[in-house]
């Protein structure tokens, strides 16, 4: 795992769920009706609806007024984003072939993204850490996993950067070339409580 500066934090607090490779599912009428009658590409006023409510009754008043929530149809891989700066939820359209329970579920998991880092203010956390744990449950799917663990689809790109931390010497392999200043999590968290420290910072050790 790795860290990045203060200065850049508060971007992408949440990026989860890749999709499995299922035989798609007609949506149930319900709920989401109204979300199947309008597409999916741009805002969701229902699911925003949703998600204020859920906020409202989780001390998080003024969040709510804030959060956005909106289907992407340029994601890929992953079923929804979090973006706590933006206040921004964004969802797979793909997941309309998935059920609406799936899409309840992937709504909750990101929108607790945003109440664990709402509920800690400035405070660096690890995007599925404990605080993210403590929001699934109050956000009633305790039981939330990061991930599936089912066949995604997805095309797998080889690791073309290889960073090493120069104290423990973990490997981080990359896709695509680190342009933040980033330093090994673990050790900052052994040997500085969790702050970014200069002597962890991840070096390129390798790349083809």
């Amino acid at each position: 795992m790795i860290r990045v500066f203060k200065q850049l934090e508060f971007l992408i607090v949440g990026q989860a769920l890749r999709l499995p490779i299922v035989v798609p599912a007609p949506l149930r009428r319900g709920a989401f009706a109204a979300t199947e009658r309008r597409g999916y590409s741009g805002r969701d006023h229902a699911l925003e609806e949703k998600s204020r409510t859920l906020l409202r009754q989780l001390g998080a008043a003024k969040l709510a007024r804030d959060v956005r929530v909106e289907w992407n149809p340029r994601m890929k891989s992953a079923a929804g984003r979090a973006d706590y700066r933006e206040r921004l939820i964004s969802l797979n359209p793909l997941l309309r072939d998935h059920g609406i329970e799936e899409i309840d579920r992937t709504l909750r998991h990101e929108l607790a993204h945003l109440l664990a880092q709402f509920r800690v203010g400035r405070r660096r956390i690890a995007p599925h850490g404990p605080e993210w744990r403590e929001a699934c449950r109050d956000l009633d799917i305790a039981d939330e996993a990061r991930c599936h663990n089912l066949p995604f689809a997805t095309k797998a790109y080889p690791a073309r950067f290889v960073y090493r931390c120069p104290n423990c010497r973990q490997e981080f392999p990359r896709v695509r070339r680190i342009r933040r200043v980033i330093a090994c999590l673990a050790c900052c968290r052994k040997h500085n409580g969790g702050d970014f420290d200069p002597r962890f910072r991840l070096r390129l050790s390798a790349h083809c």
